[in-house]
């Protein structure tokens, strides 16, 4: 693997997996494999889970970590060429990612989206601009439109639930829930991507308004009504994403789609973190032994780490 942009970057799944099946058993295994190599973690936007579990792993591959908060300790970054830097942009990408790969053996950005012009955070400035002039192989801890490391930690977590189940094809649900914020597109596409290559049966439920990117959710389920969705699931992953039609935009809040110990029945939960307790599921569902949440987190680590595995080794899943 050359870099780690999304999930199409990876040719072998079911390897991968296996790989970061291996970490959690053994986490020191490779050790050495990073040895004198150094992974530079820049991150435009907040971060715990995957700030801290990307770091962890790299040091459980024996690499160096620098960590740089873009929107805190550096200078403001022009991404378009061409323009009169004359307002607070100080620093251009061209310039700034190549000086960056010289202190850095392998990237990992985080960018959220403007969730303000649709095409403009399709394009995916920041996360390409630092691929196109950092000079080194650049992983996505999350970028406007994706999500891909969450995504494994997801896979991770319910095909090793399944293990547990000894379910072959379980029914999952996607399922939108309120919340007071416009939130990124970047987890739920991410999920679908996955759940697809998987070929998992796979539902996803949203109020009106709330269809994801057609091009990402062809050939999925759709079913407006959530009870009629959560029907007989085996995991309800519930997760807010404002309207990809009226982009951005917060177009319900609807109180009534909170997931309840009801409504799971006897699904296992799963959410990406972190979450508004009582908003977008409430507090039974959470403290209980249905909810996979912390495993979903701890599993970021390992996926993290089969990832960098596969980039310094150039491991071919």
């Amino acid at each position: 693997m050359k870099q780690f942009h999304d999930l199409n970057d990876i040719t072998e799944i079911d390897l991968l997996l296996d790989r970061a099946r291996s970490f959690k058993r053994d986490p020191f295994q490779k050790e050495s494999l990073g040895k004198h190599k150094t992974l530079g973690m820049l991150f435009f936007n907040a971060s715990l889970r995957t700030r801290m579990s990307t770091q962890k792993a790299a040091r459980n591959l024996g690499m160096d970590v620098m960590v740089l908060n873009l929107d805190s300790d550096s200078w403001k970054m022009e991404f378009e060429d061409g323009t009169r830097m004359h307002t607070d942009k100080a620093e251009h990408i061209r310039e700034a990612a190549a000086v960056i790969g010289q202190y850095a053996d392998l990237l990992a950005i985080r960018a959220f989206p403007t969730l303000s012009d649709r095409e403009a955070d399709r394009a995916e400035k920041i996360l390409k601009g630092f691929a196109a002039y950092a000079g080194v192989p650049v992983i996505n801890m999350e970028s406007a439109t994706a999500h891909p490391l969450q995504a494994l930690a997801d896979a991770l977590t319910i095909t090793d639930t399944m293990e547990q189940l000894k379910t072959k094809k379980p029914k999952i649900v996607l399922s939108w829930a309120p919340h007071p914020k416009a939130l990124p597109h970047a987890v739920p596409n991410s999920f679908v991507k996955m759940m697809k290559q998987l070929e998992m049966d796979l539902t996803i439920t949203h109020p009106e308004g709330y269809d994801l990117d057609p091009g990402i959710t062809a050939g999925v389920t759709i079913n407006k009504n959530q009870d009629e969705a959560l029907e007989q699931a085996d995991f309800v992953y519930a997760k807010n994403w404002s309207s990809y039609r009226d982009y951005g935009k917060v177009l319900s809040t609807d109180a009534s789609w909170m997931i309840t110990k009801e409504k799971l029945g006897n699904a296992r939960f799963m959410h990406c973190l972190p979450v508004r307790r009582n908003v977008v599921v409430e507090d039974a569902v959470l403290d209980s032994d249905q909810s996979l949440v912390i495993e979903q987190a701890g599993n970021r680590t390992w996926v993290a780490q089969a990832v960098l595995e596969a980039i310094l080794g150039r491991g071919e899943w």
